[in-house]
């Protein structure tokens, strides 16, 4: 049922009249009993007398006011709302509990719910009795129901209750901001509070009237300072927006030219490669006569085009790091004279999806618009890799999806030629390698002797050094080194110069420098005594010997006691010309060599004083007679058939290949055994120089071997 309110001034309102009871029921209750007088007075603690219940009941009745935003009328209002809306109790039948709420129980949970019995039997007896019928009777009676109001039944306790009224007293009551729009016309009163002048001020406060005019210059002062820091306080915020607007428009700037928005901005702007020619890449002859082609198809395209022939897609070089892949690449761009763009593989792939493949089409669509020109790509293992299906990354395919259309899908991409550089080839998908993306594949290998002598000559050229170097013998002695790694061993050779102070580099400088990449730094710190600087010397000594003695082994270089690294000292070898294929003799000696070392120990020393120090030369001489027998085909009772895994072989055949390693060692270290034999006063000459001098090169242990004496040093 719906309740109406009306007023002269304000417009009707409508309001549900169960909840309109609810709300006036307490206040009703609370009328004859002075609720507030009893809320402020409350004396005893352990006992709650009835005016504690009416007063909770008017607290909680004057918060769901505030609810409905009724708060702000007058008391007379209220009561007028109050006596309209509820029936009228006769004075006579005016009673301390008539109004009171029941927490009782009854029969039935209807009965409590709704205050009266359900059934046949006679309405229950009123709480309340007015002869003359309000219009809330009136409308009950319309109902065929007594006009009983609802119970309060919810068995809480004094505790909540009492909780309730106190947050409901707390709450701040603020009627202009949360009044609903259609009780707004109930707020009539004016609550602002009129500012005291300061007139008033000076009456109130009793100022004497000598002290009045400095109290209101004191005021006029304070104020006035108040508000200067306002003003600053203003001025501050103002200018700390100012500066978070400033930054805000510099940050988007800065977002907007990030790699992530505008794609890959370092390749997109090109590099001209005129100093750079094939005449700087040395060691790689084969390779430059490939790439020569690519220079041609730059150069002149008519030439290859009017036969019917088309211009390479790409070129993928492969080789071990630091031969010179890039260099050859920047050698290209430079003959041809085209633009040249380079971009690492790395480059490409992000966090973000798809950015890589953002990149790649801003690569090529500048490459495109400056064609002819050259797009190096280094690295490319780590953009072109083998595509697999991985649910942790979805779109890790994207960019190399894009970089195969790019280089061969439906739009043409004429004149711009892709150089891809790579140390692992067997990692790159199949669809990036075949014919119409990468057409040529050069293989970039390390530099034989003379391309090492070629690139020794070209960094020896840059630093001041003494005419009487030989590369070749250097060149020699560096087998598998890169050309990185020749260009460090000159580098090194320098610095060794400049800390000795001299001003040049010599051929010592430069075998220093190969030793100490070779063989690492050496240690001079290290204090060995006498007895092991003996053995080392015969140790090293017997190595040189049986290598001087022994047909078809390697040259010596030099032996040396000095230590170095893990070793106590070595002798290096140094072939004529680089080694492509070895025969069973040459095997041979490289294990008399190895054996020559614990040879001269157990000769000189005794069997019962030999030393760990021939560890690793047994290790190499095992090598060699295992590949001899297992690889090689050379041994005559296994025959010509290789073992690559024994461990899938018979124990027979194991047994079998293990016998024929032990024959081999043994038979090379009777022929060391017996060459050292046979030239012992050769091995002390050689042994005392080594004590004398630490290092020996070539021509001198040639000398002592010969018997004759060396220059004093």
């Amino acid at each position: 049922m719906m309740f109406s309110l009306s007023m002269s001034v304000q417009p009707q309102v409508t309001l549900p009249l169960s909840h309109l009871i609810n709300i006036l029921h307490p206040l009703k209750s609370s009328v004859g009993s002075s609720s507030s007088a009893t809320c402020k007075s409350r004396k005893h603690k352990e006992h709650v007398p009835d005016s504690d219940l009416q007063c909770t009941e008017y607290a909680l009745s004057m918060w769901n006011l505030w609810e409905l935003g009724l708060s702000d009328l007058g008391k007379q209002q209220l009561d007028e709302l109050v006596n309209h809306v509820l029936p009228r109790l006769n004075p006579q039948e005016v009673s301390p509990s008539a109004w009171r709420t029941s927490h009782l129980s009854s029969h039935s949970f209807f009965h409590n719910k709704h205050g009266f019995s359900m059934g046949p039997g006679p309405l229950m007896t009123p709480v309340f009795s007015n002869k003359h019928l309000s219009p809330l009777q009136t409308v009950c009676t319309e109902l065929k129901h007594w006009p009983v109001m609802f119970q309060s039944r919810g068995f809480k306790t004094l505790r909540s209750k009492t909780r309730r009224v106190q947050s409901a007293f707390e709450r701040p009551v603020d009627s202009e901001t949360i009044t609903p729009s259609f009780i707004k016309g109930f707020l009539t009163r004016d609550k602002g509070m009129d500012a005291e002048s300061l007139n008033g001020l000076l009456k109130n406060k009793n100022i004497p009237d000598g002290q009045q005019e400095a109290f209101k210059r004191g005021f006029a002062e304070g104020f006035l300072k108040a508000q200067a820091l306002t003003q600053r306080t203003q001025d501050s915020l103002r200018r700390t927006r100012l500066i978070l607007l400033v930054l805000l428009l510099v940050g988007l700037y800065g977002i907007s030219k990030t790699p992530f928005i505008s794609g890959l901005d370092s390749a997109v702007d090109p590099v001209q490669m005129k100093n750079v020619t094939f005449e700087h890449v040395k060691g790689v002859e084969e390779a430059k006569n490939e790439l020569q082609e690519v220079v041609e198809f730059l150069k002149n395209p008519q030439k290859f085009t009017v036969l019917g022939g088309k211009l390479p897609k790409g070129v993928l070089l492969v080789g071990p790091p630091g031969t010179g892949k890039t260099l050859l690449a920047r050698a290209v761009a430079g003959e041809a004279d085209v633009p040249f763009y380079y971009a690492s593989g790395s480059e490409f792939d992000e966090m973000f999806v798809g950015v890589g493949a953002s990149r790649i089409r801003n690569l090529f669509r500048e490459a495109k618009a400056n064609a002819p020109c050259v797009i190096f790509i280094d690295e490319l293992d780590s953009v072109g890799g083998k595509r697999i299906e991985s649910p942790m990354h979805p779109y890790s395919r994207q960019t190399i999806n894009q970089l195969l259309a790019e280089m061969d899908g439906f739009k043409p991409n004429e004149g711009v030629i892709i150089i891809g550089a790579t140390n692992f080839p067997e990692a790159l998908d199949n669809a990036l390698i075949r014919p119409g993306r990468f057409d040529m594949q050069v293989t970039v290998p390390k530099p034989d002797v003379k391309g090492r002598t070629e690139i020794l000559n070209w960094y020896l050229k840059k630093i001041k050094v003494d005419p009487a170097i030989e590369a070749n013998v250097i060149a020699r002695g560096t087998v598998g080194f890169s050309g990185a790694d020749l260009e460090n061993l000159v580098n090194q050779a320098a610095l060794k110069a400049a800390v000795d102070g001299k001003d040049m580099v010599t051929m010592k400088e430069l075998e220093f420098a190969k030793d100490k990449i070779l063989m690492g730094p050496e240690r001079r710190s290290a204090e060995i005594d006498n007895k092991n600087k003996l053995i080392t010397a015969f140790h090293e000594s017997g190595h040189a010997i049986v290598a001087y003695y022994t047909k078809d082994a390697m040259p010596i270089n030099k032996a040396t006691i000095m230590p170095r690294g893990p070793s106590l000292g070595h002798v290096s070898m140094l072939p004529e010309n680089d080694r492509w294929s070895e025969t069973r003799s040459q095997l041979l000696a490289q294990m008399d060599v190895s054996m020559g070392g614990r040879v001269a120990e157990e000769i000189i020393f005794g069997h019962e004083n030999i030393t760990t120090g021939a560890s690793s030369d047994f290790d190499s001489a095992t090598k060699i007679a295992k590949m001899m027998v297992t690889r090689y085909g050379m041994c005559e009772k296994l025959g010509v058939m290789t073992y690559s895994d024994l461990t899938r072989q018979s124990p027979e055949t194991q047994a079998a290949v293990e016998h024929e390693v032990r024959v081999l060692l043994k038979d090379s270290y009777e022929r060391a055994k017996a060459l050292l034999k046979s030239h012992a006063k050769e091995h002390k000459n050689l042994a005392d120089a080594l004590l004398m001098y630490e290092t020996l090169d070539a021509k001198e242990i040639q000398l002592v071997v010969e018997g004759k004496t060396l220059e004093t040093r």
